[in-house]
């Protein structure tokens, strides 16, 4: 279990990065809510989160689940022996199409092209989904890019990118060998 308390955030995790897609998600944001569930549905991860928000403010909430949800996708991976590193995936969802690439490379970067007219989406601010990615990235240590081809409904691209980066972790996670996957000889 990994546990973040600050004076904005008590957030408790538990991950089980080859799982079965169960999830146990309570924090005040129901739309994060809905795509952390998402996520641990479509990346087959077992996730148990417990976020409470002390000072209201959604930013530090999304942020800190980030950072949590990275640092333990991290310490999930070890040394990162045999994992197949790389993946991508378009993913379409009603009007939205979304194009992720990924490398578990110990080089964080994250890169979101995205173009959105609507603020927020249901109580989700939609320059949380910037902050979440990067975060997450940031703190797994992954480099990621996120590309929206299309989409009009703020809620779909969301949701679709959330489906995507899960699609793509589950697929860089899965070991195919022994080996370390880079020929500096660790990651």
């Amino acid at each position: 279990m990994l546990v973040r308390n600050t004076k904005e955030t008590e957030i408790s995790l538990d991950l089980n990065i080859r799982g079965n897609g169960n999830s146990s998600i309570e924090s005040p944001n129901l739309f994060f809510n809905h795509m952390l569930r998402e996520f641990a549905h479509h990346g087959n991860f077992d996730i148990t989160l417990n976020a409470k928000s002390l000072d209201s403010n959604f930013h530090h909430l999304v942020e800190d689940c980030a950072i949590v949800l990275g640092s333990a996708f991290k310490e999930a991976l070890g040394e990162k022996r045999g994992i197949k590193r790389y993946s991508s995936i378009i993913l379409p969802m009603d009007d939205a199409l979304v194009m992720c690439a990924l490398d578990i490379s110990n080089r964080p970067y994250f890169k979101l092209d995205c173009k959105m007219s609507e603020q927020k989406t249901e109580d989700f601010e939609t320059v949380l989904f910037y902050h979440f990615f990067n975060s997450f990235a940031m703190n797994l240590g992954l480099c990621l890019h996120i590309k929206v081809l299309d989409g009009i409904d703020a809620h779909h691209i969301i949701e679709a990118a959330f489906k995507a980066v899960a699609r793509c972790l589950k697929e860089s996670v899965t070991i195919e060998n022994d080996r370390l996957p880079s020929t500096k000889g660790q990651l």
